[in-house]
């Protein structure tokens, strides 16, 4: 393939004639691109400091056309969108136009423009990744509805395969069931958690948002605490919800049981994972949570809301705990896996076994069969 165009709302930045990104976007972009022999990428591109949670680009054949970034949810955005429109449109039409394979990451801005722009390509090969929550019956944005809609239909998207997470009835001929992955085959090793009674570790991996809902995890442990178990909780990440977070672990001096460890490379958070007990994440929306399968791999015990395709990956509860978001109704769920070991060993085997078979290889391969 010669040249694979890649449509994506993450915002890239420059640094050393690299191009960086949201690493879990980036290390999956790295594997699509490893069968083309130029690339081309159109995307948002901003001026900021590298994190630990940015990687890049590898391909030494890159080109990179840079667009304004915008949103639709005020009305001075919405003003200053319609100017930036014309401009993002008649970029990636030439794009396009140029290109051998189109790919669009949905959902966002970007993607939902791309939607619009690939109709008028109906022989070019086409992808799209859809990363969010592709359940028929999940409140979302118009946005997102909207873009759901030209991509299943097969009218207005020809010659495209769609990658969504979760098995859903009654879905167009262009939609494929998906997932990501993480480790390699060779990363298998033996998992060893501590027993209970030398402390029980529950990890949170994810941003600090309202979306992600990571107070809610601290107050579970919180409330395991007052019923006298031996818990802690780690909580990886960063973002807006800091201050709220440790304004109340302070105020409730859980200080010595719950930590914000802040943004961590992918090393430190494996070995987290290998550490942990279970993982938890109690999050509104979601598409494949890396958190949660990742978590699995290691034989973390996954808590989650019954979000997305979730369900799917819990086998309702057989590999894990379905969070009701009931403190109560949690709490009781969880104390029953800490006072029932055989249940827990039980969970965390089926959570690794089941984890384990989608790695990075299988992934490539998927990959490599589409494009």
């Amino acid at each position: 393939m010669s040249n694979f165009l890649i449509i994506t709302n993450v915002i890239h930045t420059k640094e050393n004639n690299q191009y960086y990104g949201y690493s879990p976007y980036i290390n999956e972009m790295n594997i699509w691109i490893k069968f083309a022999d130029q690339v081309t990428i159109v995307a948002p591109l901003a001026s900021r400091d590298i994190t630990p949670i940015d990687s890049a680009y590898d391909c030494n054949n890159l080109t990179f056309k840079k667009v304004p970034d915008f949103s639709f949810t005020t009305l001075k955005n919405r003003i200053t969108s319609l100017v930036k429109l014309p401009i993002i449109f008649y970029k990636i039409f030439i794009e396009m136009n140029r290109a051998d394979h189109i790919h669009l990451r949905c959902p966002g801005n970007m993607g939902l423009i791309g939607c619009f722009v690939q109709v008028f390509f109906p022989s070019k090969t086409k992808t799209a990744k859809y990363a969010g929550n592709w359940d028929p019956e999940s409140k979302q944005p118009w946005t997102y509805k909207l873009q759901k809609k030209v991509l299943s239909n097969t009218f207005l998207t020809k010659n495209m395969k769609v990658l969504v997470y979760g098995n859903w009835d009654k879905q167009s001929k262009n939609i494929k069931p998906f997932f990501t992955a993480s480790y390699l085959e060779s990363e298998k090793e033996v998992i060893e958690k501590d027993d209970f009674n030398l402390g029980i570790k529950f990890i949170f991996v994810g941003s600090l948002t309202d979306g992600k809902n990571p107070l809610y995890a601290v107050k579970l442990i919180e409330a395991l605490i007052k019923k006298g178990y031996n818990v802690s909780l780690d909580l990886y990440g960063e973002g807006i919800n800091r201050d709220l977070l440790l304004n109340y672990v302070n105020a409730n001096n859980l200080g010595m049981k719950i930590s914000l460890k802040g943004n961590h490379d992918r090393r430190t958070i494996k070995e987290a994972y290998q550490k942990s007990h279970f993982v938890i994440l109690p999050s509104v929306s979601e598409g494949w949570p890396k958190a949660i399968a990742e978590g699995m791999f290691w034989g973390c015990v996954p808590i989650a809301t019954k979000v997305s395709c979730i369900p799917y990956m819990l086998d309702n509860e057989n590999r894990g705990i379905l969070l009701e978001m009931d403190l109560e109704k949690d709490c009781q769920k969880i104390e029953y896996i800490l006072e029932e070991t055989a249940v827990y060993k039980d969970k965390n085997k089926k959570a690794a076994d089941w984890s384990r078979e989608y790695t990075l290889d299988v992934f490539q391969k998927e990959i490599k069969e589409m494009i």
